[in-house]
């Protein structure tokens, strides 16, 4: 199989679920700590966010694969640094256009001492929350389309756009399953922020498993060895 091929039809939610918990459950500890680490760096310096990502994929991938989770791993995402970094850039930069097209305008008008009438100020939270949706809505979809590009950088050795090309395709050919395991994560999520907040920390390892066994039922095979062997 090339790594532009893949199936379709093999995504089940629940059982995806499942399987990523009987997976992550043997070695949960050190998988908790090697995801939170990595997101807690990624998060804090946003530059490293790509390669913690790809860290984690690999650990997840190992793990999968019937291998020991080891947290010197997640500094092998290094190895997809430039990728990485740019799908990071490509899916933060809508984020950053939709500041600049509805907030920074009225930041402005603050800074400079202007002010709105009551009804300038409706009209205007009234249009930001219409192209507020139709944004959430829009960075769902596109979200959802790049579900396996990180998986594919770490597993396929894809350039950026590659990755996207190749996990648009795969997502939309299976979209019902993708999007029933969205909607299982989404409640698993919500299930963690009603956990004082920070058990979306405890269900990430979880989520991110999940689409793993999703990718792996997508994309059969196993990481090449010159990955496997870079531990």
């Amino acid at each position: 199989m090339q790594s532009h091929e893949f199936q379709t039809g093999n995504i089940r939610a629940f059982e995806c679920y499942r399987e990523a918990w009987a997976m992550i459950r043997p070695q949960f500890g050190i998988i908790l700590l090697i995801v939170v680490v990595g997101m807690l760096i990624g998060g804090a310096i946003s530059l490293l966010l790509g390669p913690m990502m790809c860290g984690i994929f690999l650990v997840l991938f190992d793990v999968h694969e019937g291998r020991e989770a080891k947290f010197a791993r997640l500094s092998n995402g290094f190895q997809f640094f430039l990728p990485a970094f740019l799908l990071v850039l490509i899916i933060m930069l809508p984020v950053v256009v939709m500041f600049l097209i509805v907030y920074l305008p009225i930041i402005a008008m603050t800074l400079a001492g202007e002010r709105m009438s009551e009804d300038q100020l409706w009209t205007f939270l009234i249009t930001a929350l219409i192209v507020e949706s139709v944004f959430v809505v829009l960075m769902t979809c596109f979200h959802t389309l790049l579900l396996f590009s990180f998986p594919l950088i770490v597993d396929k050795k894809l350039g950026v756009i590659g990755a996207i090309r190749t996990s648009a395709k795969a997502v939309w050919a299976n979209l019902g399953g993708v999007a029933s395991l969205f909607g299982v994560g989404f409640l698993v999520s919500l299930g963690g922020l009603l956990i004082f907040c920070i058990g979306i920390y405890l269900v990430m390892p979880l989520i991110l498993a999940s689409t793993v066994v999703a990718y792996r039922k997508i994309f059969p095979g196993v990481l090449e060895e010159s990955t496997i062997a870079a531990v």
